[in-house]
């Protein structure tokens, strides 16, 4: 629901793997996929070979907060780029095979944190920001790049 809700209306950037995982683009959203294949064409998709050809892409589109939405090797691409992490912690231990890099508290300032509950489960919604002067500066004239991502501990 959360993830719906905040990029609804949004562009949203991911890998070529975590766009085949889910199959389709996201209805109500503009979907820009990055693959190293030249030339592909996705129905319903914009195609581009870079984080940095996507960023620029989602920017001529949008003025609004760009959401990065996977898969690893694109989140780690990402992080220097983004001004904003939204983080959902889940509170428990599971198998997984692709990994967030881990988030430095040296370039990344947590200024919220909301915890939840779901019957057993329990999760948390954290936000950071980057540390860098610039980003703040930048926001001003560029819109956010979000980096969105779920994951375990």
């Amino acid at each position: 629901k959360r993830f719906k809700a905040l990029t609804t209306g949004h562009v949203i950037i991911m890998g070529r793997k975590t766009y085949d995982s889910i199959g389709k683009p996201l209805p109500n959203r503009t979907t820009i996929v990055i693959s190293r294949t030249p030339g592909l064409q996705i129905d319903g998709v914009i195609c581009t070979n870079s984080i940095e050809e996507a960023l620029l892409k989602a920017k001529s589109l949008s003025r609004e907060a760009i959401f990065i939405v996977g898969g690893a090797e694109i989140y780690a691409l990402a992080l220097a780029l983004a001004d904003q992490i939204l983080v959902t912690q889940i509170h428990d231990i599971f198998e997984g095979d692709a990994f967030f890099p881990e988030i430095d508290d040296m370039l990344w300032e947590e200024i919220s944190r909301e915890e939840h509950h779901n019957g057993e489960l329990g999760y948390a919604f954290v936000t950071y920001i980057s540390k860098f002067w610039w980003a703040f500066i930048a926001n001003i004239a560029k819109p956010k790049t979000v980096i969105f991502y779920t994951f375990l501990y």
